[in-house]
């Protein structure tokens, strides 16, 4: 019995004797099976080619990704806080030498996943720290590997702890989350946003999108009902999915930019 890794978008699966027939996530418009079919992998492959690296952002706050890039290339976010450290998003590596690195940042006391793109091995994060995931219950359908640890929570809103805030925006799933951290960016606040808000290639704008790869926009009733939800919270910065997406100040200004010009481009 093994938990296969799809090596397209990285999601671990409830372990199986045979390999699994499809992969779900991949087979949804949102993603894609791989150019050369579905194929499949397994931790303990991942541990003898890669490694993953762990980089300070700011004060209180690193970066976790895997090296060389593996599937979708996302890397994850460690949030330092008094009361227990956040894991945001996830990947599909953990090693010996990744806990030791976590552990000794003061380890892991929640997980939080934006959409199911970076569910990943969410699991075997969970059962390395004993730590509780959360992701939204609009998303529980997406979930390939269930776990006692996952719980699902509902509404739009949930205080994991203090100063520590998942909102869900929809969009890209109908259970898109997004974390705010009051105390990041030196106070003025932070929003950790996946994908659900994409930081795009001049960091000065977010983009909106149903399906990134296939390039299916988004409604503009969907874009300015985000953009209401996200006015409503106070931040100075963005953290995307992926090393250097990072819109440092201005961002909420950032999103009521993007908003309008998501807009203007859809009535054009």
């Amino acid at each position: 019995m093994e938990n296969y890794i799809c090596k397209t978008c990285g999601t671990q699966f409830a372990k199986t004797e045979m390999l699994p027939s499809s992969c779900p996530i991949c087979e949804d418009s949102r993603q894609y099976v791989g150019w050369e079919g579905q194929q499949w992998t397994n931790l303990r492959v991942l541990q003898q080619t890669y490694h993953n690296e762990i980089k300070p952002l700011e004060p209180s706050l690193a970066g976790i990704g895997t090296q060389p890039s593996f599937a979708i290339g996302q890397r994850a976010l460690l949030v330092q806080a008094p009361a227990g450290n956040i894991l945001w998003d996830c990947i599909s590596l953990l090693d010996e030498s990744t806990i030791k690195e976590i552990e000794a940042l003061g380890g892991i006391s929640a997980i939080a996943v934006s959409h199911p793109h970076f569910y990943s091995s969410m699991v075997e994060w969970s059962k390395a720290f004993d730590a509780p995931v959360y992701i939204h219950a609009d998303d529980r359908e997406w979930v390939m590997r269930p776990d006692p640890n996952i719980h699902f929570w509902e509404g739009d809103t949930m205080q994991l702890m203090d100063g520590m805030t998942l909102i869900r925006l929809g969009g890209h799933f109908k259970g898109s989350t997004v974390l705010h951290w009051r105390e990041g960016a030196e106070r003025r606040g932070a929003l950790l946003s996946g994908d659900t808000l994409q930081v795009v290639s001049d960091r000065r704008h977010v983009s909106f999108m149903y399906s990134f790869p296939n390039l299916i926009p988004l409604s503009a009733k969907v874009v300015r009902g985000i953009g209401e939800r996200v006015d409503k919270i106070e931040f100075d910065r963005i953290y995307g999915a992926w090393w250097g997406m990072v819109v440092d100040a201005d961002a909420k200004a950032a999103v009521s930019r993007s908003v309008e010009r998501y807009m203007a481009a859809l009535e054009s």
